[in-house]
């Protein structure tokens, strides 16, 4: 008897209807690819950053191809929160499948928090997504997500002013991201979203100059999935009733099982959405053929199950190799 897959999961206080969401900066605000296919399909959609006032971003050039990867140094580019609330959010409200994830950034704690204290009242968003990769310019530009007391500072502070489902989003470039992660799920976040860009810098050897105008940049794509998975799975094996989202990488179903098994419950689709628009829906349809043909019933079956040696169970995290 043929075994038809649930694919609903559970992130905070959200159910969305599959695991398969957008990351937040390779989807616009959905209107331009709800052009091209019907977005009501997906997980959900994890909209472009937005900060209280419009940014332009950084100088050109900011994007750069790498082996199996990409560098981008956009400079969190975006209309600014009254341009979001009036231009963007009304073509979000009017979709029906997919849950709505506003990604905040800010340079000081008290910016996440005014970001959050006007979205509360704003109807048609779901949850939010805190960009914690973002410079903090009251300690001098170091990353909010590099320091646990930093991310527990700006969790905590946002958490006082919404009830919506909180995430955040860690960054890679740290030493311990179980303890950022730590950090950000006891300050309140409902879940964790890993992996924001690894640092990175290419150079071009004619011209003995960087490729990118900031010369360090974010490097996305399948490049960094091992690191994702990697990291995901530490921060599950600490944080195991936490639920995580991965990203980093992820092109087709069966990265999105990998994830899973490491102990992702959702996923974000980022870089892919560059080379095929159409590849979140790929992945759902995907997704669901593996899980019928194992007949298991849904995603669920799939999340931490990663079938590590007895030998190496433990041994501490980062020594294994």
């Amino acid at each position: 008897m043929a075994v038809t897959a649930d694919l609903a999961v559970r992130i905070g206080k959200l159910t969305l209807q599959n695991p398969v969401m957008v990351a937040s900066g390779t989807f616009g605000y959905g209107q331009e690819y709800h052009r091209l296919y019907d977005v009501n399909a997906l997980g959900g959609i994890v909209t472009k950053s937005i900060s209280l006032k419009p940014r332009p971003g950084n100088p050109a050039p900011r994007i750069y191809e790498t082996p199996s990867g990409m560098l981008n140094s956009i400079g969190l580019q975006n209309v600014g929160l009254e341009a979001f609330l009036k231009e963007k959010l009304p073509f979000l409200k009017r979709l029906k499948g997919p849950r709505i994830i506003v990604n905040l950034a800010g340079e000081s704690v008290r910016e996440y928090v005014d970001l959050a204290r006007r979205l509360e009242d704003a109807g048609g968003i779901d949850g939010l997504e805190l960009n914690i990769s973002c410079p903090n310019c009251e300690r001098g530009g170091i990353e909010f997500g590099v320091d646990p007391r930093l991310t527990a500072q700006v969790v905590g502070r946002v958490r006082r002013v919404t009830r919506r489902t909180l995430i955040a989003k860690l960054s890679p470039n740290v030493t311990d991201i179980a303890g950022i992660a730590r950090a950000a799920a006891e300050a309140g976040a409902d879940a964790l979203s890993l992996i924001n860009t690894l640092l990175a810098i290419a150079v071009d050897a004619d011209r003995w100059r960087p490729r990118v105008a900031t010369v360090t940049c974010g490097l996305s794509g399948p490049a960094i999935k091992p690191v994702a998975l990697r990291m995901v799975w530490q921060v599950h094996r600490a944080l195991p009733r936490v639920p995580l989202i991965g990203i980093g990488g992820i092109m087709r179903a069966e990265d999105a099982v990998e994830f899973m098994l490491c102990g992702a419950t959702a996923v974000e689709v980022g870089t892919a959405n560059y080379v095929n628009p159409k590849a979140p829906l790929e992945i759902i349809r995907g997704l669901r053929r593996y899980l019928s043909a194992r007949k298991l019933a849904g995603p669920r079956a799939l999340v931490g199950k990663l079938a590590v040696p007895e030998r190496l169970r433990g041994i501490p995290q980062g020594v294994a190799g």
